[in-house]
């Protein structure tokens, strides 16, 4: 039986190193750390619309990053998948317990990606639009939301989106096309 082997770019198998050398000696974490610190303090500056919390959040995430990394295993995504899903988590940890509800932070041209407003919309016509895609992302569940930030707001690939949310490629990519359809159906009654 053949396997199929995984096709890995040189800047995989150089965090690839990085992750094992970390594994054997924690001081090796710092490029790991430096190599993802910026985008997931963005992330959770995004989701919690606070400098404070979001560096908070972030120090947890890598804390917990640094704790476990003996159980991290290569699967094919980025490392930095793996510190959005602990990113994701702690986030969450932390809003259940204050019981308070997330805030999500929507740019114009992350809004343009999720409708498809034409450019030649009149300013006033695409900002009634926006408002009105905001109210509709409120009525979202909460892992729709994680969905559709990690995908439009954070780039990642269906597969990331996948292991992040601990789901499949496939699952994740089908979610969120019926969660896009959704959101325009929506938008579109309003």
């Amino acid at each position: 039986m053949i396997q199929s082997q995984l096709h890995i770019l040189p800047e995989q198998a150089n965090e690839e190193q990085q992750i094992l050398a970390a594994q054997k000696d924690s001081k090796n974490f710092r490029c790991l750390y430096e190599a993802n610190y910026e985008a997931i303090f963005r992330f959770l500056y995004r989701k919690a619309n606070d400098e404070a919390l979001a560096a908070d959040l972030t120090a947890q995430t890598f804390i917990k990053a640094l704790t476990n990394i003996q159980k991290f295993e290569y699967k094919g995504v980025p490392f930095s998948a793996w510190l959005y899903r602990i990113a994701s988590n702690e986030f969450l940890k932390y809003y259940r317990k204050q019981k308070r509800m997330p805030v999500y932070s929507l740019e114009e041209e992350t809004a343009k990606k999720l409708t498809n407003f034409s450019e030649e919309l009149a300013d006033e016509r695409q900002q009634e639009r926006i408002d009105q895609l905001k109210k509709v992302l409120e009525t979202l569940k909460t892992k729709d939301m994680q969905m559709i930030e990690l995908r439009f707001f954070e780039d990642k690939s269906f597969k990331e989106i996948g292991f992040i949310l601990e789901t499949t490629e496939s699952a994740a990519k089908m979610r969120i096309y019926r969660i896009i359809e959704k959101i325009k159906e929506s938008v579109s009654k309003q």
